[in-house]
């Protein structure tokens, strides 16, 4: 098995919104904001070659939006989801499985792309099973009024109707040998972590129930998570679990750390080591 981190870029997101009821005099400290509050992100994504398997674990927000869409995220980095695959020595061709964690817009939308004569939409990965989850599905097609607007159908339909859209069924046995599902409900329904088997390390993909190593404190939750006291009570459950089984965590959005363990405080569980997956795999 090999694994890769796949950089499609950084975007901005008010810093307010990112850690809820946190002060901002607490929450500058990690992430500092700029003169409109707003926080740069990453949108950080994972490669895994397993075998006959090529798992690409979310693909960013991706370039099809119109550009007051993409203005209003503020887009930059010199990154992009094709040129990382590239870097790391594949195509879009090659990849054989797309696992979305949920399907908000800056986890999804790199998964689809303008036809050649702009009229339409096609799967940016021809050849790959696009895979979610039901209970996430209807909950993403139809959407509350809390998260209408990261839900996008040009993201969704898609998929759907190329026919490689499959689904993860939290009863049955994961589709790829070394990699298993954690779901939670917090941030939005069924959202999954893939918990990568790595030779004698697991590897855990946080997408949103811990976007950066600053949301690592229980109470630090994310304005947008639909079940604010679920996710606590999730973090803690989780966190406990990543301790004792000496999990490495993979941040999506942080800007600077990419992975980290967790060690046990005087003020809970905190930041242990930290560094690239290279580094921290060995």
């Amino acid at each position: 098995m090999n694994l890769y981190i796949i950089d499609t870029g950084f975007f901005k997101l008010d810093g307010g919104a990112m850690f809820g009821v946190v002060p901002k005099s607490i929450w500058q400290r990690s992430n500092p904001a700029d003169g409109n509050n707003l926080c740069t992100w990453a949108l950080r994504c994972l490669l895994i070659e397993d075998g006959d398997h090529l798992i690409l674990v979310d693909n960013g927000i991706g370039d099809k939006q119109d550009p007051s869409f993409l203005r209003h995220y503020y887009l930059h980095g010199e990154a992009t989801l094709n040129n990382s695959l590239r870097k790391a020595g594949f195509s879009p061709a090659d990849i054989t499985d797309v696992v979305l964690t949920h399907l908000h817009f800056d986890h999804c939308g790199g998964g689809v792309k303008r036809n050649a004569d702009k009229t339409g939409f096609e799967l940016t990965f021809p050849k790959a099973r696009y895979w979610s989850n039901e209970s996430h599905w209807r909950w993403a097609t139809h959407p509350n009024h809390r998260e209408k607007a990261s839900f996008l159908s040009e993201n969704l339909m898609p998929m759907q109707k190329s026919g490689h859209l499959h689904f993860i069924a939290k009863s049955e046995p994961s589709p790829f040998p070394n990699v298993d599902f954690l779901f939670v409900d917090g941030h939005t329904e069924k959202m999954m972590l893939p918990r990568v088997r790595y030779r004698d390390r697991t590897l855990v993909f946080m997408a949103d129930l811990i976007p950066s190593a600053g949301h690592l404190p229980v109470p630090y939750v994310m304005g947008y998570d639909v079940r604010p006291l679920q996710t606590m009570e999730e973090k803690t459950h989780f966190l406990e679990e990543a301790l004792r089984e000496n999990y490495l965590l993979m941040f999506e959005h942080d800007p600077a750390v990419e992975c980290a363990t967790v060690t046990r405080t005087e003020k809970g569980i905190r930041l242990g080591n930290t560094g690239t997956l290279q580094e921290m795999l060995g």
